[in-house]
């Protein structure tokens, strides 16, 4: 190897120095820049497993949410159609109530109307009683008593009754 230039000398020397400072250097530089390579690979890797976990999260949640407003909404549909229901039914009292209540109205005026009917014939009769008393009286030229007056005003009611 002498004729190719190479001491062994040196070659050794070289070695045993490129050895030392790469071992000086694998300890104090390329360690910790590989530790630290290390742990922010795990780190990304962390953090991506992480954001996969998030997306899932959100994507659980996102389902969740149309889940609890459809259910919300099928609730409030239900609510509507309950008071609907209740409404009609108050509707349909109430108007059953009102309908008995002018029956009653009804029934009373004709009540009213048909009391007051009979008295004005009583009345009617008494007047037509009295004129036919004051009318006989007049024409007979004589005063007639009491028993007359009474007499009179009874044949008179009979022949309006009949």
């Amino acid at each position: 190897m002498s004729a190719l230039g190479i001491d062994w000398r040196m070659l050794i020397a070289q070695l045993i120095s490129f050895s030392i400072v790469f071992f000086v250097l694998w300890k104090l530089a390329y360690k910790p820049i590989f530790t630290m390579l290390n742990a922010r690979r795990e780190k990304i890797a962390e953090a991506l497993a992480n954001a996969e976990k998030i997306k899932a999260d959100v994507a659980r949640t996102e389902t969740e949410r149309q889940k609890i407003l459809a259910d919300a909404g099928d609730k409030a549909n239900q609510l509507i159609d309950e008071a609907r229901g209740a409404a009609a039914r108050v509707r349909e009292t109430e108007t059953q109530k009102a309908i008995t209540a002018a029956g009653q109205i009804v029934i009373k005026a004709r009540e009213a109307a048909e009391q007051e009917r009979l008295q004005m014939l009583e009345e009617l009769k008494r007047e037509v009683g009295r004129l036919v008393v004051q009318t006989t009286a007049t024409v007979t030229g004589k005063i007639l008593t009491s028993e007359d007056q009474r007499r009179l005003a009874e044949e008179t009611k009979k022949q309006l009754a009949a």
